[in-house]
């Protein structure tokens, strides 16, 4: 059976975010406390079956290892260490010559936070035609952008999003990894407009997720914001919206084919408001589906579990009861 092993990029100075950088490496930046951008990139691979990883490294190579040693998270993890910095294509290829010939791989730029759907794209990645994917999606814009029309000004749009594709920074290979003559440099710039101009190169696409680079001290301001009341959790997220001493919101995403424990609250009294996506909602006795626009009730001592059958957004209205959780069947392995 065909493995699939995880790669992750952590060689790089980070010179853009120093002087933070000149003791941490990039990757193990906290996004929020004692949680870095290499904890959040471990846990959806382990989430998406992904068990074993390769950690890239080479500035303060000696720093991640001794944070994550041998295992971290349930997942296995081994270093292939650079000797010198030679871009991103060296290491990937250092990378690839340690696969076994039934392993292909997921690699990953180590400061990219971004909620795809890493199980997703393998099975794509596995059915496609291409020996290697690119995860790519629609780009926000930095600034804010203005409308014309003839000789006046008639709007403002903050940030939008572009109708264009960026490269999201995962990639999945089916096998070896074809580099050409090119032996060092960015992979970026090298072996992929190769790819592409010789039609070997495909694309995982996914579309109003929340994506980021951290390469800047804004980005990491941003990013720290993002992860001011939110919890990753092995099907997506929930973030705290409002809490009152009457009523709390939460907001929840999950991932196309994820969904949550099966569970129940002894006081919170809830409903559900859906943004997007579709699903169901599995009690004991019945499936009650959703789509874009529903709401649903869930009394307190009601077991049921959430199922998205496509990315979901729901808001969670209900009573003030933040710590209220009883899990009866946990889907995930928690390590």
């Amino acid at each position: 059976m065909t493995r699939t092993v995880g790669m992750i990029l952590c060689g790089g100075f980070g010179k853009r975010l120093r002087p933070i950088t000149e003791k941490i490496p990039k990757p193990l930046i906290e996004i929020k406390k004692d949680y870095t951008i290499l904890d959040k990139q471990l846990f959806d691979f382990k989430n998406a079956g992904v068990d074993q990883v390769l950690l890239l490294t080479g500035f303060l190579s000696d720093v991640i290892q001794e944070r994550y040693g041998e295992e971290y998270g349930g997942v296995q993890i081994k270093y292939i260490e650079e000797d010198e910095p030679l871009g991103t294509l060296n290491a990937i290829k250092l990378g690839m010559d340690s696969l076994g010939d039934s392993e292909q791989c997921v690699i990953r730029n180590g400061d990219v936070v971004a909620d795809l759907n890493i199980k997703k794209m393998i099975e794509q990645g596995r059915k496609s035609d291409y020996p290697l994917s690119i995860f790519i999606t629609k780009m926000v814009s930095p600034y804010g952008i203005v409308e014309i029309s003839g000789d006046r000004l008639v709007s403002f749009k903050e940030k939008p999003v572009l109708d264009y594709y960026i490269n999201g920074g995962v990639y999945f290979s089916k096998g070896e990894i074809d580099f050409g003559e090119f032996d060092v440099g960015d992979i970026e710039k090298t072996v992929f407009p190769m790819l592409a101009k010789e039609n070997k190169l495909g694309y995982y696409k996914e579309d109003g997720l929340f994506w980021m680079a951290i390469d800047t001290t804004k980005e990491l301001e941003q990013i720290k914001k993002e992860y001011k009341n939110r919890e990753d959790k092995p099907w997506g997220y929930e973030k705290v919206l409002i809490l009152t001493e009457e009523y709390m919101t939460k907001e929840l995403f999950l991932r196309e084919g994820y969904r949550t424990s099966f569970h129940y609250h002894p006081q919170k009294d809830e409903t559900m408001y859906i943004l997007s996506g579709t699903g169901y909602i599995e009690f004991e006795d019945r499936k009650e589906y959703f789509g874009k626009n529903d709401s649903i009730r869930i009394k307190p001592n009601k077991k049921h579990s959430i199922v998205a059958m496509e990315n979901t957004v729901l808001h969670e209205i209900s009573t003030p009861h933040l710590d209220d959780t009883i899990r009866i069947t946990d889907y995930y392995g928690r390590g």
